[in-house]
């Protein structure tokens, strides 16, 4: 630091403290002070000696500053008009120091002519040290700051300053606003400034034209964090003075019975306590959802491309991060689906129904954020429907089909009779309970995927193929070949793999590599293929808290950061290792749709089906519910409501579609929902306690990018076999992993878990570690960790029967909270 005892932004926060903490720092601190006499200070002088170098008494006030009510007081739109009739706005100022942003807004201020001032003289008065020697605390003297009382205590709204001052030497009031071209720090409460607003007035005024009063009007704008950004995107003075006209507006409009209240009526996680006689109202919560969502649907096609705040780009980014996001994990349930079908359910007819069904979802549905997918439960319940067709000779198209109509039926019913409102019973804990266990489901998936490629690949020579059958036939093939052309080779022997050695009375020949594989080079690619995926992936999501860049770039790279990593290691694995044959999915030749043949079935048959389709009707029920729920938390901040009734008869209406077509079942998906809503969000960063915090300003609440997400995999089935098969499996599991782990943002559980690990210094800030004992704290999530191995004890035990009564499961967590 300094011998004047000044940070090099303009504040010392913590010179003071040392100050004020021990004799040995008086010394240090002091500018006149040499190094030999460094000892004798500290034992001769204690820090209230007057006489020491750098001593002061610092006098801090703090008092409340009631916001300036717009309706009501006609100064407010006084002082508003008046600075944009001689507006002094300085737009991406360069200067990083807190002293160098204040001068030049003061040079700013004389240049236009809007006031004479001696700068210097006004600098002095800014500052506690007045420009005095003998004195070097450096501060500011009068500042007006946003705050929020919060059960941790106070927290400051650090991306705007107002700083006040009295100048014998003004005859009027002047007011200079400078947006910073990158947030500054400076000091304790003020990390992230953007925004400072000099306030100057001569310090006899009338009671109403203070500085005081004028800090109010600009600080009361100034606390609108969706206006502070809006702020951030105007290029020129004029939409800047044009964004305080609308503000003004905003705050003048008497308040009028907000959109919140009508949704509070129709959510069922909101309202009065559950009675029996609200499922018998039916209809009710439909006709609710209509009544809140129907009003605003032209805006769900118009909001962020009209108007002055257009977001062509963040729609842009979106849409693709949902095309991959969506694809890939179509295309891996799709193989999966294939396997336990045997081709009855293929990749094609995965991303077909996938895109249709999204479509239909992106068009009606009340939450349009909301993302429909077929999910690995879903994939899982389709193998035991085939295995139970083939233990009874049944026709799997018919008996899928069947039990696809029952559930829909009872998806139905249950969004008619208001099941939905047992979302009350179901609490945050439960909701993170079951989001951690899907994130954990993914990481599985990932690594069973891999292991699978190990065991096949990495253990010696092994058949390509299970099918003994048509090994035996190659075999039987080869061997008849060699006895009509006995001395000749066989194949290429840099491409065969050697069967018989060599032995008195004994032929050697060769097998095709076709059946014969004996590579270890390709599970190792593989691994590296799906970490790398991982990797590239989660480093370009984190570039948007790094300094590299720009803003605008930084968010374009995070938003595509999950398209960047699968498209470089596709071409990684398909490209540059050509020579290493890697994994991929297999595309069959046929018909996309087939109606089922119901006539194959009995009426016993029929009967039997419901048992099944009541149990993937809670499964879907409690998905589809819980998913909503995640992405309409308060922290998103959406406005237009949920539709929690609705959504759950149109996933029915879907679901019929999808089991007469033959296509696999869908329901709401988790996490890309609540990934969908924070793509479409945007944020302003805080400081607290040492801790950074994202705080979402506003989320754009559009129908646009998921459906022109879904229209694109559409179109992807045109794709097949080239070049989508051109993506490995490997990136497919890489992808899984990627989606975990951002999945994890905002989970408070996962940040209680994490405190186990820590020291009790380094717990964040939270309400819960103020207001609940650390041992209630540790308890609580003990008990859900609990919750969450018996929730995998099951769902990922590998009899498959295990997993029907899975939802029965997860229902039993609600009564346990």
């Amino acid at each position: 630091a300094p011998s004047t005892g000044r940070s090099k932004n303009g504040y010392a926060f913590q010179e003071m403290e040392l100050q004020d903490g021990g004799p040995e720092d008086c010394g240090q601190d002091s500018p006149v002070t040499h190094k030999g006499h460094i000892y004798d200070n500290q034992i001769q002088m204690s820090v209230s000696d007057p006489e020491c170098p750098g001593f002061g008494l610092l006098n801090t006030t703090r008092k409340y500053v009631k916001p300036m009510n717009f309706q009501e007081e006609v100064r407010a739109h006084r002082d508003l008009d008046s600075f944009l009739a001689q507006a002094s706005i300085l737009l991406d100022e360069k200067a990083t120091t807190l002293d160098e942003v204040l001068r030049r807004m003061l040079t700013h201020v004389v240049e236009d002519g809007h006031g004479s001032c001696d700068v210097d003289e006004v600098m002095n008065s800014l500052f506690t040290d007045a420009g005095g020697k003998e004195f070097n605390v450096h501060l500011l003297s009068e500042t007006i700051q946003g705050v929020t009382a919060t059960s941790t205590g106070i927290r400051y709204q650090q991306s705007w300053l107002c700083i006040l001052s009295n100048v014998r030497s003004l005859q009027r009031r002047h007011v200079c606003i400078a947006r910073l071209e990158r947030p500054q720090n400076w000091g304790v409460n003020c990390c992230e400034a953007r925004y400072v607003i000099l306030i100057l007035a001569p310090p006899r005024t009338k009671s109403t034209k203070t500085a005081i009063e004028l800090g109010r009007t600009f600080a009361t704008v100034f606390s609108d964090i969706s206006f502070r950004q809006k702020l951030l995107e105007a290029k020129t003075q004029e939409e800047f003075k044009q964004e305080l006209v609308y503000e003004q507006q905003q705050l003048s409009i008497v308040n009028k019975k907000p959109i919140v209240e009508e949704v509070e009526d129709s959510d069922p996680r909101r309202g009065k306590s559950l009675q029996c006689k609200d499922f018998f109202k039916a209809g009710k919560g439909v006709y609710d959802d209509f009544c809140c969502r129907l009003p605003l649907y032209p805006s769900d096609f118009t909001d962020g491309l009209t108007g002055k705040d257009r977001c062509l780009l963040k729609y842009t980014t979106t849409a693709i991060f949902l095309y991959i996001a969506i694809l890939l994990p179509a295309i891996a349930f799709g193989s999966l689906n294939d396997e336990s079908t045997r081709g009855a359910i293929d990749v094609q007819k995965t991303i077909v129904g996938q895109s249709i069904g999204g479509v239909i979802y992106a068009l009606f549905a009340g939450s349009p954020l909301v993302i429909p997918l077929t999910t690995a439960p879903l994939a899982i319940f389709i193998s035991v429907i085939r295995g139970i067709c083939d233990d009874y000779d049944l026709d799997f198209d018919a008996f899928y089909a069947c039990i696809g109509l029952w559930n829909s039926l009872f998806l139905i019913l249950g969004g008619l009779f208001n099941v939905s409102l047992l979302m009350k019973l179901f609490k945050r804990s439960t909701e993170e309970v079951i989001a951690l266990f899907i994130s954990i489901a993914f990481v599985g998936d990932a690594v069973k995927g891999t292991v699978k490629i190990f065991k096949h690949f990495y253990h010696g020579p092994t058949l390509a193929t299970t099918n003994s059958t048509l090994v035996l036939q190659q075999i039987k093939g080869i061997l008849e070949k060699t006895k009509n052309q006995m001395g000749n080779t066989l194949g290429d022997h840099n491409e065969t793999v050697s069967l018989m050695g060599h032995a008195e009375g004994h032929v050697l020949i060769f097998l095709p590599e076709s059946l014969v594989l004996t590579t270890r080079e390709r599970p190792i690619l593989c691994l590296l293929l799906m970490l790398g995926t991982l990797w590239l992936g989660y480093a370009l999501y984190l570039i948007k808290t790094s300094p590299y860049l720009n803003d605008r770039v930084r968010e374009v790279v995070s938003d595509c950061a999950l398209p960047i990593s699968v498209v470089i290691f596709s071409f990684i694995g398909s490209y540059l290792f050509l020579d290493i044959q890697l994994p991929v999915f297999s595309v069959h030749d046929g018909t996309i749709f087939n109606f089922p043949p119901f006539e194959k079935l009995s009426g016993m048959n029929t009967l039997s089906a419901v048992g099944l389709g009541f149990l993937l009707a809670l499964l879907i029920f409690i998905d589809q519910n819980i998913v909503i729920s995640l992405t309409h938390v308060p922290e998103h901040k959406l406005l237009k409501g949920t539709a929690f009734h609705w959504d759950l008869m149109l996933t029915g209406f879907i679901n019929i579609l999808m089991s007469c077509l033959g296509l696999p079942w869908m329901h709401a998906a988790f996490p890309h929902s609540s990934l969908h809503a924070r793509q479409l969000a945007k944020v302003e960063q805080h400081v607290e306690n040492g801790h950074l915090y994202t705080t979402i300003v506003s989320v754009r609440e559009t129908r646009l990018t998921s459906l022109v997400a879904n229209i694109l995999i559409g179109l992807s089935a045109f794709m097949l076999p080239i070049p989508l098969q051109w993506i490995p499996k490997p990136v497919l599991y890489g992808l899984f992993l990627y989606i975990a782990a951002t999945s994890l943002d905002g989970n408070q559980m996962v940040d209680r878990m994490a405190l186990l690990l820590k020291e009790q210094t380094s717990y964040p800030p939270t309400h819960y570690i103020r207001r609940v004992p650390q041992r209630k704290v540790h308890f609580f999530t003990g008990v859900q960790m609990v919750q969450l191995i018996i929730l995998c004890a099951f769902g990922m035990y590998p009899l498959p029967y295990m997993k029907m009564v899975f939802p029965l499961l997860m229902i039993l967590l609600v009564p346990v909270r």
